[in-house]
């Protein structure tokens, strides 16, 4: 891509954009995205949750009621599982199968942003800088090769902003319906994934708009279309899932959307300014272009396209902070507007012949890079983070090396390689999750581990653990929901709590007599995650007599059977 971009700026991008735009978006799907998919295990605790969940959605049949390891779990609809699961019976239940569908949809959301750009500024060169931006932020790209929902939901969060800038911006009667309609299946699509948040954050950014643009009225008029396409694709399967788990819409409302807003003891509960950070940390490696670009937002404001980007910037991001539970992922469908936003200030400097901004970014990246390969260095000098780990080292020093390299070019440069700091951040992140430590991966993808013991795990009567990450993991594994959780409930206990469920935990106190009576049927497996003096405890009063493996925190018990009694 560098070499489309060595020569005058305005003209190259034009061309790039014009020939060559969708090879070069495909590519960074291709190579940044997909191949780095099976290079690494399923991390705890939610890619192996998502991974088990959709699994047992694939085998069961039951595609309405989520169920994780056989337990009802309704902190999420069931549509995101449909797409994992999707992703697992094209593919394969594999690695590669779990992620696809994640680096999909943030794939698309780069088409978004350079389709959307196209209509934001007709006839501009600025559709392939917003769209690399885009897929180069580092929380975009590392979420691409993380199985997870949130990325699902930013898709569709995406779409029905862009669809309805699309219907806004249309002319034609039909074509605004068209875009009204798909702004209600986006909404659909993203309320079956996460839930009613989706349907807020159209609504969000739609009324003042509308406002300030005095088209109020077809917020009405043409809002019933969106409404209606919404309520015939989610229908069926809002009946459905009330039909076959009638509580599923009190715990889903009240606990996943009033409870973690406003409640004092909400899960993950952040404070005010939480994003602040992250939101620096999540648009590198184009950190020093968020001031500029929304300063320049700002001067132009009175732009309709600029208006509308900073309220879908603006508005969501307010009502994630206000919100007291928080993760850093939830602030996903704010970078897209800010990648456009970003790509629009860029464009413009590199018109004006302006290098000074591209350089200061450039630099303040390569001080990173030069920095983390000077931490890393010193840290394997002193208290070595890589033990006999010659190609793991090799990756996170090249990935780095590549990233200091890359931005210095662009400090050396700025104007004829404006967009090195988007290949630097990609490359970094398709290699790091292959060049995290062993020490780290031991104890946070525990399903490599299982993957090594995975003939003997089949062969066992019975599968406990103590940590449900791990638990998921060798369900997930070995295919089998029925894992019994060893003094552990979290987020499992709501469906614990079912008549169905009952013997599908024990505490300390029962641990042995339930050892005794699955061992009399037959070998018993055991995978513990001990880190903590409860868990070490909790190893501590199992009896002898089993064969013992042990990687990082990961400790796997096989008990044989006993011999019957006469």
């Amino acid at each position: 891509m560098n070499t489309l971009l060595h020569r005058v700026p305005a003209t190259v991008l034009r061309a790039a954009t014009t020939r060559h735009g969708l090879l070069l978006i495909a590519a960074v799907f291709v190579l940044a995205y997909a191949v780095p998919l099976p290079f690494h295990g399923l991390w705890i605790p939610d890619e192996t949750r998502y991974a088990q969940i959709s699994q047992e959605m694939l085998s069961s049949g039951h595609w309405a009621a989520p169920h994780f390891m056989g337990l009802r779990y309704f902190e999420k609809p069931a549509g995101g599982y449909w797409f994992l699961a999707l992703g697992q019976a094209l593919f394969g239940q594999t690695l590669f199968g779990v992620r696809i569908a994640s680096a999909i949809s943030l794939g698309l959301s780069g088409l978004l942003a350079y389709f959307l750009a196209g209509r934001l500024w007709p006839g501009s060169d600025k559709r392939l800088s917003c769209a690399l931006v885009y897929m180069s932020f580092g929380l975009i790209a590392g979420q691409a090769g993380y199985a997870n929902l949130d990325p699902l939901f930013t898709l569709w969060v995406n779409a029905s902003l862009a669809s309805l800038w699309f219907a806004l911006a249309s002319s034609g009667r039909r074509q605004r319906r068209v875009g009204w309609a798909l702004v209600g299946a986006a909404c659909a699509l993203g309320f079956m994934t996460k839930g009613f948040l989706a349907l807020l954050l159209p609504v969000l950014v739609a009324v003042p708009y509308m406002a300030w643009q005095r088209r109020l009225p077809e917020l009405v008029s043409h809002g019933l279309i969106a409404v209606g396409v919404t309520l015939l694709l989610t229908l069926p399967w809002a009946l459905a899932i009330h039909q076959q788990e009638a509580d599923f819409w009190r715990f889903f409302f009240w606990h996943e959307h009033v409870r973690r807003f406003a409640a004092d003891n909400a899960q993950h509960a952040r404070p005010l300014w939480f994003y602040l950070p992250i939101l620096v940390a999540s648009s590198l490696p184009w950190a020093l272009w968020l001031p500029k670009a929304l300063a320049q937002g700002w001067r132009e404001r009175r732009s309709q396209p600029i208006a509308f980007l900073l309220l879908w910037f603006a508005l969501p991001l307010a009502f994630f902070s206000l919100s007291r539970g928080k993760l850093p992922t939830y602030i996903m469908p704010c970078l897209l507007p800010l990648a456009l936003l970003i790509g629009h200030a860029l464009v413009e400097r590199l018109r004006a012949g302006a290098g000074a901004w591209l350089r200061a970014n450039a630099l303040f990246n390569l001080a990173l890079g030069a920095a983390a390969l000077l931490v890393l260095a010193g840290l394997q000098l002193t208290r070595p983070l890589y033990v006999d780990e010659p190609l793991h080292l090799l990756l996170i020093s090249l990935g780095l090396g590549v990233f200091a390299v890359a931005n210095a070019l662009a400090v050396m440069r700025p104007l004829r390689h404006p967009l090195t700091p988007a290949l630097a951040m990609l490359a970094l992140v398709a290699v790091l999750p292959a060049a995290v430590p062993r020490s780290i991966t031991d104890s946070e993808t525990p399903d490599t581990f299982t993957a090594q013991h995975l003939d003997a795990l089949r062969e066992a009567h019975a599968l406990a653990s103590n940590e449900l990450g791990a638990a998921s993991g060798l369900a997930w594994h070995t295919g089998r929901p029925d894992i019994t959780l060893y003094n552990v409930t979290g987020e499992a206990q709501y469906g614990l709590g079912y008549p169905d469920a009952q013997g599908r935990a024990v505490d300390m106190d029962g641990i042995n007599p339930w050892l005794a009576r699955q061992r009399q049927a037959g070998p018993v497996a055991l995978l513990l995650r001990v880190r903590s003096q409860t868990d070490k405890r909790e190893l501590a009063i199992l009896p002898t007599g089993a064969t013992r493996y042990d990687r990082g925190e990961m400790t796997l018990l096989f008990y044989p059977r006993l011999p019957s009694t006469p």
